[in-house]
């Protein structure tokens, strides 16, 4: 039974399939040069008493973007405020193409896809990303995510031994946080951008950003001077 699993990093791909495979797994190329695929048997208890084909490889992070749809990117194309109740769309990024292409080639044939990101939400996030990616093209896949607080070999087996299901609510959440975060600092960016350039001519060429993270940032800043 070939089972695909998917790391958050190279490095944890690489590590997770050295303690389960007792050193003894065959790494091949996928469509990305830095993430590798690697081979071994394995028994899940999910599925079945016999080993199972694992197919070990990982994403590097976030493979998706959220973005507003072309007719909104311009900055002269609607109002700032428009920007809070504008569409926006979920978009692989260009450089995580070739990882996509890897994860639908071995999802397609895979019986089952388990998620080995970070156990946190933005970790959940990512496992999701994965899923939707590999559903396209295989929807009745088995999917599981393994828990795990620490890359060790008694951690990594119990993981394997004791999968659950995946949290969707973790994952909403990062969408949320995104939301948020793309329409506020796209319209503040916008709109004191544009309101304070024709005022001051030295502002002429400069983005005047505003992020959700940058004043409480700016806070901590200035309280250090």
């Amino acid at each position: 039974t070939p089972i695909l699993c998917v790391a958050e990093k190279p490095d944890a791909a690489k590590r997770i399939s050295a303690l389960l495979s007792n050193g003894q797994s065959n790494r091949r190329e996928g469509f990305s040069k830095y993430n590798k695929i690697f081979e071994f048997n394995y028994v899940v208890p999910n599925f079945g008493s016999s080993p199972c084909r694992i197919m070990m490889t990982s994403v590097s992070g976030h493979m998706c973007n959220l973005e507003f749809p072309d007719n909104f990117r311009g900055w002269h194309t609607c109002r700032p405020a428009q920007l809070f109740d504008a569409p926006v769309e979920k978009k692989v990024s260009k450089d995580k193409q070739q990882i996509c292409r890897t994860l639908t080639k071995e999802g397609k044939i895979a019986k089952g896809l388990i998620i080995w990101t970070d156990c946190d939400r933005e970790g959940e996030n990512i496992g999701y990303e994965v899923i939707d990616n590999v559903k396209k093209v295989n929807k009745n896949i088995q999917v599981y995510r393994a828990k795990f607080s620490e890359i060790t070999g008694p951690s990594i087996t119990r993981a394997i031994n004791n999968l659950i299901r995946p949290n969707l609510n973790m994952s909403l959440a990062v969408d949320c946080r995104q939301e948020l975060d793309l329409r506020i600092g796209a319209a503040f960016t916008r709109y004191q951008t544009l309101m304070l350039q024709p005022l001051f001519g030295a502002l002429a060429q400069n983005v005047i950003s505003y992020g959700s993270c940058q004043f409480p940032t700016l806070v901590f800043v200035v309280e250090r001077l």
